[in-house]
């Protein structure tokens, strides 16, 4: 895989009190990433950018939610979730990627 499709597979860290208690008790993280990124693709990009083994890789695509404004109804985009494992004694830090 290109360097320039690594840097386009994770979009941002999808950071929520549930990912947080993740962290802690399995060493899960979860982030953003393209609609058309696979697994493969996910865990090449976390291991290079943060120098970390992944062992395992759990994707969700999540819905967009309907909301109701002056016009009628709208719909928010849809996204696609990735919870990473890494492995024991490793973590991520957000604010200090290699």
């Amino acid at each position: 895989m290109n360097q320039e499709r690594i840097f386009t597979v994770l979009r941002e860290p999808h950071i929520t009190e549930k990912v947080a208690v993740q962290g802690e008790v399995a060493n899960q993280y979860a982030f953003k990433v393209a609609p058309d990124a696979t697994k493969t693709e996910i865990r090449a990009a976390v291991e290079s950018i943060f120098s970390v083994s992944v062992t395992k890789v759990t994707t969700a695509n999540v819905k967009g939610k309907l909301k109701r404004t002056a016009r009628g109804m709208s719909r928010k985009k849809n996204w696609k979730k990735a919870y990473v494992t890494v492995a024991a004694g490793q973590e991520l830090d957000y604010m200090v990627a290699e």
